[in-house]
């Protein structure tokens, strides 16, 4: 859902919205239409309260010609910083001329301080899909329940993440506030997330209102909870690379071509969600794929990670649905996975 402001009476506005966006940055003239963001540290009002989100705008950045644009959601506890700390994904982000948006879940801060989540089905009532079982073992998991889900969501005590604002809503406002305020190729806009950010960039691209705003997602260690298993929110292809680590013993992927769902085995927690097979063939088969077969080997260029999907040909393109493996744990491998997740998106 795109938004643009008119010439005319959309200048006030545009200077309206600019007014309650705090920056940390320079801003810089936009030929696409409306004041552009340099690099920095912002805040959006949002549900009452005010998101942050970090901006890296490449240096070939042109006010005139559109740019494409990723969004990056940290893990559980982390913040806007988490992936943009790394050289990797700045050098290979400018290089690439792609602005980078990095947000900051919710949490550490009234009425939680708690570690910095993101909020996907199952998350924050701890219910898996369409029953009443629950999305782990609470006989062996601690409750990390927090304030702001205890009198009103949490079903159970497997509720982990915050509930003070919708998440896909907020990105539905991030998205629409830097189109209308930098040059940002609509067709051309991405999501990935490591951890808890990878399993709600799943939400994101199975959710109606985010799924059209998006040209593929990249979920890194991270799924869906058990039974959550919806394809695309959108009736036309969405690409998705999923990476996961074979050692991974907090999300793990599961065997290859094993469908069913997944068990955390850490020493502390047992937590269930979808496996790396189940979700890709969903989407496999919604991109008219044939999931009647084992999935073939793909080689997308990087020894680290073992790639294969239901959707290979034998043209020289990349498949839209891409499961890739490596020989790590809950980790995200950055030097050769965001690499990896740019070329995947440069390709779609």
């Amino acid at each position: 859902m795109l938004v643009k402001y008119c010439a005319l009476s959309t200048r006030a506005l545009l200077i309206a919205t600019m007014a309650l966006i705090s920056p940390v940055g320079r801003a810089q003239d936009n030929g696409c239409g409306g004041t552009g963001l340099a690099s920095g540290t912002y805040t959006i009002p949002h549900g009452g309260l005010q998101r942050t989100f970090k901006l890296l705008v490449p240096s070939s950045y042109n006010n005139r010609v559109p740019s494409r644009m990723v969004l990056i959601f940290h893990g559980w506890g982390g913040d806007e910083n988490e992936f943009l700390r790394d050289p990797t994904v700045m050098q290979e982000a400018n290089a690439r001329g792609y602005i980078v948006v990095a947000p900051r879940g919710i949490g550490a801060g009234p009425p939680d301080n708690l570690n910095n989540s993101w909020t996907f089905r199952g998350s924050a009532t701890g219910r898996a899909a369409n029953d009443a079982n629950a999305v782990c073992d609470t006989s062996i998991t601690p409750r990390y329940t927090y304030p702001s889900c205890q009198n009103q969501t949490a079903l159970n005590s497997c509720s982990w993440t915050h509930c003070q604002d919708n998440d896909v809503e907020f990105v539905v406002a991030l998205v629409q506030h830097l189109q209308s305020s930098m040059c940002v190729d609509a067709g051309h806009v991405f999501a990935a997330g490591g951890s808890n950010g990878g399993m709600f960039t799943w939400e994101l691209g199975q959710n109606p209102r985010t799924a059209p705003l998006l040209k593929a997602i990249a979920p890194l260690i991270g799924l869906p909870h058990r039974g959550y298993l919806d394809g695309p929110g959108r009736s036309t292809k969405m690409p998705v690379l999923l990476i996961t680590g074979l050692s991974d013993n907090t999300v793990p992927p599961g065997g290859w071509d094993d469908p069913h769902f997944t068990t955390t085995s850490n020493e502390r927690d047992r937590f269930y969600y979808t496996g790396a097979t189940a979700i890709t063939r969903v989407w496999a088969a919604a991109a008219g794929c044939k999931i009647g077969r084992k999935e073939t080997p793909v080689d997308v260029g990087s020894a680290a990670a073992d790639c294969r999907s239901y959707c290979a040909t034998k043209d020289s393109e990349w498949p839209a649905v891409l499961d890739c493996r490596a020989r790590m744990g809950h980790d995200y491998g950055l030097p050769w996975s965001w690499k990896l997740i740019l070329d995947f998106f440069d390709r779609v």
